[in-house]
């Protein structure tokens, strides 16, 4: 077995989130806490003149209020991202957390009198997301219904705590992870299932 010392860019959806995240952060912290508050959060009070109001509505998932809080989200994404985008594919996980960011946005704007920012909902989605990597269509995975009763419990009884934490965006990002979960259903379109088809016509000619 040869081991290979220079590392792979294995996953470039989920780490480029990751490397904007902490780039947004690292200029964050060098404006004085300046830059995430104006671009990267979801305002409660929103201007549909405003181009920077509709940016606002996506890029609040890469603002965070501080280190804990970042470094917390990505533990979790880096772990479980790279697994759903080899399943199915880099354009589609791009898609469910593109579309996971701008629903919890308007929903935090219209609904909510406070700002947003941070991955949480990104990460609720993909813990849902990736409790159906088994599922077969027309059956429920109990590993879905375990995490759904593990976490989203947690956070339906957490909604109504001054925490500071947007326990809505958790249980709507952890809503879209099951949406997307029985929508794709057993399909992947990642690496794993190309390979497998490469292995497959391989034996075949063999």
């Amino acid at each position: 077995m040869k081991i290979r010392w220079v590392p792979a860019y294995n996953a470039p959806v989920v780490l480029t989130f990751a490397l904007l995240a902490f780039a947004v952060h690292g200029l964050d912290v060098m404006s004085g806490g300046r830059i995430v508050p104006l671009y990267f959060a979801a305002l409660p009070h929103f201007d549909f003149r405003s181009p920077w109001s509709w940016f606002r509505l996506v890029s609040h998932v890469l603002g965070h209020k501080d280190t804990t809080h970042l470094v917390t989200n990505f533990s979790m994404i880096l772990l479980i991202g790279p697994i759903l985008e080899e399943k199915y594919g880099g354009r589609a996980l791009l898609f469910m957390i593109l579309i996971t960011a701008l629903a919890t946005g308007v929903l935090n704007t219209v609904f909510f009198s406070t700002g947003l920012m941070g991955a949480s909902g990104i990460v609720f989605m993909m813990i849902l997301l990736g409790s159906f990597a088994n599922h077969t269509p027309g059956e429920i995975p109990i590993t879905f219904l375990l995490v759904l009763a593990l976490y989203l419990t947690g956070e339906a009884t957490s909604i109504f705590h001054h925490d500071g934490v947007s326990h809505f965006a958790h249980l709507f990002g952890g809503l879209f992870g099951t949406v997307f979960g029985f929508w794709m259903g057993g399909k992947g379109g990642g690496k794993s299932k190309s390979a497998g088809a490469a292995k497959t016509k391989a034996k075949a000619k063999a």
